[in-house]
């Protein structure tokens, strides 16, 4: 199959494409590199199989031609993190919005016949139910969760006015080797590490007994391979989770190291957990990596690590003035 993967340089892109090759299918890689890594794909040059085009998802007369023939798209590219769609919204709706309507019009016109779209669970919020069900309601408390949400609702417009087959995937807290280390204060686990590396002790916000889905990215990856094989799928909104939820203290026992606690943050629920009943009927599917497993393949893996910025609490408190700020009153 001829398959084309937004954002197929970043973390779960990366690791999308890995799958695709091994599975032998042709993979068309778009990404602008502005928080994915050409080091995430360098394992793939040469290969004939792959190929990479360095472009803006937002830019339609850039990427529309490389549509042509394909068969399904797994649309992963998407600026995240928080403080910085608080920061710089208008990029975020560009990236997010514009793009992901720039990629759904690229599948109507080349007539690709299967889309996933990579949802986030920020879209819930600080939900009312545990595990919380895809008819939770949305309440998105920044602009890159409003953002996700909005590309979520015009990928299941044009299901309904196109026909096209699209399905929506809402991810829950993934983790796993080439998680971002780009200069933002972001993805926990990046930053961990990056203390671990450096003999630091982990920055806990709260009191860590907040806890979170973490889902490992190759059960990501099974899931949206999985559902994109399954024809009864169009027009679904599905969460992906591990099927459990784990405190941060847990992770911190499991990575080894001294801890000090900072300022818990605005706009945060103190729990994410999916629930992943929709998918597990409709696909079958079912994560495999339990957090302990993960967190193994993590250090095993920790020199990917060793360039990424060093969080401190100070240098945490300047990155975060504006969450404060924005979100300190709601």
């Amino acid at each position: 199959m001829k398959t084309l993967v937004t954002g197929g340089a970043g973390f779960i892109g990366s690791h999308t494409v890995d799958r695709l090759v091994n599975d032998g299918h042709e993979v068309i890689i778009i990404d602008n590199l502005s928080s994915g890594s050409l080091r995430n794909i360098e394992h793939h040059k040469g290969n004939p199989k792959v190929q990479f085009h360095q472009a803006d998802i937002a830019d339609y007369n850039s990427i529309h031609h490389l549509f042509n023939g394909v068969q399904c798209v797994y649309h992963l590219a998407a600026l995240a993190d928080i403080v910085p769609s608080i920061e710089k919204p208008m990029a975020y709706h560009r990236s997010n919005v514009d793009g992901t309507i720039s990629v759904l019009e690229s599948c109507r016109h080349n007539n690709v016949s299967r889309v996933i779209y990579a949802a986030s669970s920020s879209c819930y919020g600080i939900p009312d139910h545990y595990p919380t069900p895809e008819t939770e309601a949305m309440s998105p408390q920044y602009p890159y969760a409003l953002t996700k949400n909005v590309g979520e609702q015009y990928c299941m417009h044009w299901h309904n006015i196109y026909g096209m087959n699209i399905t929506a995937l809402r991810f829950f807290n993934v983790y796993g080797p080439r998680a971002r280390t780009s200069g933002t204060y972001g993805a926990v686990f990046g930053v961990f590490l990056a203390q671990k590396l450096n003999g630091k002790p982990f920055t806990v916000v709260g009191d860590g007994k907040q806890t979170r889905d973490f889902t490992f990215v190759t059960d990501i990856v099974n899931a949206c391979v999985t559902t994109a094989a399954n024809q009864n799928c169009a027009g679904e909104i599905m969460n992906v989770g591990s099927g459990n939820t784990y405190s941060v203290n847990r992770l911190v026992e499991l990575l080894e190291g001294e801890v000090v606690y900072i300022p818990k943050r605005p706009g945060e629920p103190d729990c994410t957990f999916a629930d992943t009943t929709k998918i597990r009927q409709k696909t079958g599917w079912k994560p495999l990596v339990s957090l302990e497993q993960g967190v193994k393949i993590m250090l095993e893996n920790i020199d990917y690590w060793r360039e990424a910025p060093l969080w401190e609490p100070a240098s945490i408190e300047k990155a975060t003035e504006d969450w404060f700020k924005y979100l300190g009153n709601k």
